[in-house]
């Protein structure tokens, strides 16, 4: 069951001007908290906006639970104006669907854009007992983010960058599969724009590789009651509506359609 919870902000750090990384205090949460869940955040005490904002699970470290948001609507800007020492209404964690990273030895996480914010928990997660090899793309070097903190938590890190900018030049799937040929990729797992997305998997079912994919659909309420956030998967022989919130976010890529 997700935890209902005033959380104190301890911590607020801007990554870019539209980018802010919060540090929130919460115990129980953290404890039950699995890579690939999410929170559902109140953003004001007033009465609109009235739906929560679904934002994914950065980092857990002690009662500590980290997420990283971009400013997009009224919302995010609301949020983004919480200071050190206020309490943040926080819904969580969310989502039956989490990363499955044991028995993999050698695995490689992709991400792209904000897609990445999710894969560091599980990054972190599974270098205990896997080789990680981490591949992220970005449209140029401005927006490059975390690079440093990705480093930390892989055994191989590729950053690409669309126009050439920075690091390597083109697409992070373009290097993912030069080093699946050379070497024994046992798990992909992926969150990003839904084009990379498409294309990851279309790559894991080719070559029979287990791929998980992280959606980053909208979702209201976070529990299934507003529907909004339905998608495909494949049941037997026919395909049926599920829901991101509650199924996911993150599926197998050989069930999910996208």
């Amino acid at each position: 069951m997700p935890i209902h919870a005033k959380c104190k902000l301890v911590k607020k750090e801007k990554l870019r001007e539209d980018i802010f990384k919060f540090s929130v205090e919460s115990t129980e949460i953290a404890k039950t908290a699995k890579a690939g869940q999410f929170l559902e955040i109140r953003v004001t005490d007033e009465i609109e906006p009235l739906l929560r904002r679904p934002i994914s699970i950065y980092n857990i470290e002690g009662n500590l639970v980290e997420f990283i948001f971009q400013v997009k609507g009224k919302g995010t800007e609301i949020l983004k104006e919480r200071e050190i020492g206020e309490y943040i209404d926080i819904l969580g964690p969310l989502g039956r669907g989490t990363f499955d990273y044991k028995n993999k030895k050698n695995i490689a996480i992709i991400g792209g854009g904000i897609g990445v914010f999710p894969l560091y928990e599980l990054a972190k997660e599974a270098k205990e007992n896997s080789k990680v090899n981490i591949y992220l793309g970005f449209r140029n070097k401005e927006l490059v983010l975390l690079e440093d903190e990705f480093r930390k938590v892989s055994d191989k890190l590729v950053i690409t960058t669309d126009d050439g900018s920075y690091k390597e030049k083109g697409f992070a799937i373009d290097f993912l599969k030069q080093d699946a040929e050379n070497e024994k990729i046992d798990g992909i797992y992926a969150c990003g724009p839904l084009p990379m997305l498409k294309a990851v998997q279309s790559f894991a079912k080719e070559k029979n590789i287990p791929c998980q994919i992280s959606l980053e659909e909208r979702m209201g309420c976070g529990i299934g009651v507003c529907l909004g956030c339905a998608v495909k998967v494949n049941a037997g022989e026919e395909l049926v509506y599920t829901h991101v919130c509650k199924a996911g976010p993150v599926f197998d890529a050989n069930v999910v359609e996208i």
